[in-house]
């Protein structure tokens, strides 16, 4: 074969060649909120939240249903009905708290870039209810209860591991930002109807989810007092949240994947 037949040959193969570089670099570049390993762990971790909430509240709900011990209450539950039970249970900021965060963690686990004015606040209410749920817990009312069996298991689910996974989740994956200050300030709606709600309940059943709220026990000005404190420190985790959270960075960027075409 000659010279000139092999370039003759070689030619059409190095024609191709080209035509494959330009083809390849014309595809379009996907830029995504994260990388893909970053946001499967980011799954993964709101699901399993997810999973140990909703563990910990089937526990708790077949303990009702068998007359076992209700793990938020401070005061014996013997003879009251499983309605009052019942109504008792989901009357517990604990357990709405828990619930925020059981809704929140299971849509971030199948959509982690979740946005809306109105999933913001649910988002935002579950962190905020959820961190005060485990400060209160370990600064006064661990020392009222005593959980054993599977009513320590429900405890450790609702106390210990949902608040803190939940502001770690939130600390190492965000994604942010999802806290303007009209949020911040819209997510105060539901803990002042709580209160309300619970002030309300006390005055009708003389019932109260919380000794530090009771006003059997330590008077009305002492539970209003208690109220503003626990607010004003609500506000302060609130406004740390809202600033962090226009500061910090995180594994998950804001935004799902979006498809960038190469200039030509």
């Amino acid at each position: 074969m000659t010279t000139a037949s092999m370039v003759r040959a070689e030619g059409p193969l190095w024609g191709e060649h080209e035509h494959m570089t330009e083809s390849i670099s014309a595809q379009p570049t996907v830029v995504a909120g994260g990388s893909t390993g970053r946001i499967l762990a980011a799954r993964l971790w709101f699901g399993g939240i997810a999973v140990v909430v909703g563990a910990a509240l089937i526990i708790q709900i077949v303990l009702i249903f068998t007359g076992g011990q209700d793990v938020n209450a401070f005061q014996s539950t013997v003879g009251q009905s499983l309605g009052t039970r019942f109504f008792h249970l989901f009357s517990y900021f604990t357990i709405q708290s828990n619930l925020f965060v059981l809704g929140t963690s299971i849509v971030l686990a199948l959509n982690v870039w979740k946005n809306g004015p109105v999933w913001r606040v649910l988002r935002f209410d579950a962190m905020l209810g959820i961190i005060i749920t485990g400060l209160v817990y370990e600064g006064i009312l661990a020392a009222l209860v005593h959980p054993t069996g599977w009513a320590l298991a429900a405890t450790i689910g609702f106390h210990y591991i949902s608040p803190w996974a939940t502001l770690i989740g939130w600390f190492v994956f965000g994604p942010r930002p999802r806290m303007p200050w009209s949020t911040t300030a819209l997510g105060f709606i539901w803990p002042i109807a709580w209160l309300v709600f619970t002030f309300v309940v006390g005055a009708i059943m003389n019932w109260y989810p919380y000794p530090f709220l009771d006003v059997s026990l330590i008077g009305f000005a002492d539970s209003v007092r208690n109220c503003l404190v626990i607010l004003l420190i609500g506000v302060v985790i609130a406004v740390i949240l809202t600033l962090l959270d226009r500061r910090l960075p995180a594994l998950v960027h804001d935004g799902p994947p979006r498809t960038r075409r190469p200039r030509r």
